[in-house]
């Protein structure tokens, strides 16, 4: 009797088992859901950040030292070529005012004597007591000496007040170079300038650009410039306006790159598009998007498709069988835009891809029952 309810016991707890085991191989028959690969457009982009500036934009210094005495226009105004913008005062140096005063003097003292000698000498010619050649050679001397007196008087009056003769006030006036709006004026009413010469660049009193012609001035890393043609269109957008991208063409691209932050990076250069609706100021920061590779209609699958073999780091994929079975397949890869990739070799658009981590819908339902 008690083996008789220990085998039954025994029994049970095997049939038991039985069911068990078989739940879980049922349960283990995961069906995957497939994809196939589809025709595609793959673009490769870059995007080089950087700023819009003008495409021409000047300096004005002034032609003479001396101190601002009024500025007569605002940064942001818009001047044509010849407009005046500043008027400087000459401060003239003592010690040279004074030396010029002193050679002044002793010109005309000179030009007297000459002057004197010259009325004689005149007065000998006309009665035949000297030859015409002694007459000339006071002539001579008499107008040279006038002529040395001018050029000291011009140099006096230089220094004095920064013009002479009929120039009036020209070095004084400082006035636009080009048409176009003020950008800045780094100086004020009462500041000192000083004239560019061999070793002063000079004092700048405006800067002076063409808004209506913009560039956009980038960066782009080392190992992108290689791809990367003059003459291609691309996109700008900047920061200070949001939803909306002005199309640019690309027209430089620098021979030599710098260093920053370990990496090389090379200047780019785009003539950009204007839209009339929107004023882009100088300075603005902007990127651009920048088509580095395009294919169209390529054979492509989804990049989440892909494995790589641990060994090899070669990509591939597994692909359904007519038994459902899936077998793994090699592919060799072209472009990819970082979702979808070319496939340029192992697949065809007829076969079917495995989803990794993706069970059949059914599959996942008798699981959560």
């Amino acid at each position: 009797m008690k083996k008789g309810i220990i085998f039954g016991t025994i029994a049970i707890i095997f049939i038991a088992v039985l069911i068990w085991f078989g739940k879980m191989n049922k349960n283990s028959a995961v069906t995957f859901e497939t994809e196939k690969a589809f025709k595609a457009t793959i673009v490769k982009k870059t995007v080089a950040t950087g700023k819009v500036t003008p495409l021409e934009e000047i300096e004005i210094k002034p032609q003479i030292s001396g101190i601002i005495n009024k500025i007569l226009v605002q940064e942001g105004a818009k001047v044509k070529k010849g407009d005046l913008i500043a008027t400087v005062r000459v401060v003239p140096n003592e010690q040279s005012l004074i030396s010029a005063k002193g050679r002044l003097d002793n010109g005309k003292i000179r030009l007297n004597n000459a002057e004197v000698s010259y009325k004689r000498n005149k007065s000998l010619f006309e009665k035949g007591v000297i030859s015409r050649a002694a007459y000339e050679a006071v002539e001579l001397t008499y107008n040279q000496s006038k002529q040395e007196v001018r050029n000291l008087g011009n140099d006096y009056q230089i220094i004095k007040s920064g013009s002479a003769g009929s120039s009036g006030s020209a070095n004084t006036n400082i006035r636009a170079q080009m048409s176009g709006t003020i950008l800045e004026i780094p100086v004020k009413e009462g500041d000192q300038v000083i004239q560019a010469n061999n070793f002063n660049a000079g004092t700048t009193i405006a800067s002076i650009a063409d808004m209506s012609k913009m560039i956009f001035e980038g960066k782009v890393d080392e190992s992108e410039v290689g791809k990367l043609v003059k003459g291609t269109d691309i996109e700008v957008s900047i920061g200070a306006i949001e939803g909306q991208k002005f199309p640019a063409k690309l027209n430089f691209i620098a021979p030599k790159g710098t260093e920053e932050g370990g990496a090389v990076q090379f200047k780019i250069k785009a003539d950009v598009s204007l839209d009339d609706k929107f004023f882009i100021r100088a300075g603005y920061s902007a990127n651009a998007d920048i088509i580095l590779v395009k294919k169209d209609s390529v054979l492509s699958i989804k990049e989440g498709l892909l494995r790589f073999d641990k060994e090899t780091e070669e990509p591939y994929v597994e692909v359904k069988q007519a038994d459902g079975e899936f077998k793994k397949v090699n592919v060799k890869l072209g472009t990819s835009d970082g979702v979808n990739v070319e496939v340029l070799e192992g697949l065809t658009k007829d076969d079917e891809i495995k989803i990794w981590n993706k069970a059949a819908k059914d599959d996942t339902e008798e699981e959560d029952e």
